[in-house]
């Protein structure tokens, strides 16, 4: 079964992306910053990482290029879902390794299409 982290920390699209992404059969993790997603890939293994950019501590574009700078999770693909929706901050995802940019608020159909095209592309690859 794919295993979705969701970082997010408003509990309102923490419900509506989680809702989202379990009616479409898919198990989700849930944290509300960086640090405790970090503590998470230690316990849960991934398939893909949805974060926010607005979140406590780091930022999620910080958390994106750890993500992406670590040999442990350079594979995994890492979504950005934010109402930070300028082409300035889409290309700053993109520089940081983000594999796709999705805008709030999020079309349940475009998200679950992403998420299932990305894990597809990680699962072939491995």
């Amino acid at each position: 079964m794919t295993t979705v982290l969701l970082v997010e920390d408003s509990l309102t699209e923490t419900e509506l992306l989680t809702r989202y992404l379990r009616q479409a059969g898919l198990t989700v993790v849930s944290v509300t910053n960086g640090e405790e997603a970090q503590l998470k890939f230690q316990i849960h293994n991934p398939d893909l990482v949805l974060l926010d950019v607005i979140l406590p501590g780091q930022s999620g574009f910080e958390l994106c290029r750890k993500l992406k700078t670590s040999s442990k999770t350079r594979h995994i693909p890492v979504v950005i879902c934010s109402t930070k929706d300028t082409e300035a901050d889409k290309l700053w995802g993109s520089m940081l390794g983000a594999d796709a940019y999705l805008p709030k608020p999020v079309d349940s159909k475009e998200l679950i299409n992403l998420v299932f095209r990305l894990t597809a592309i990680h699962t072939r690859g491995m």
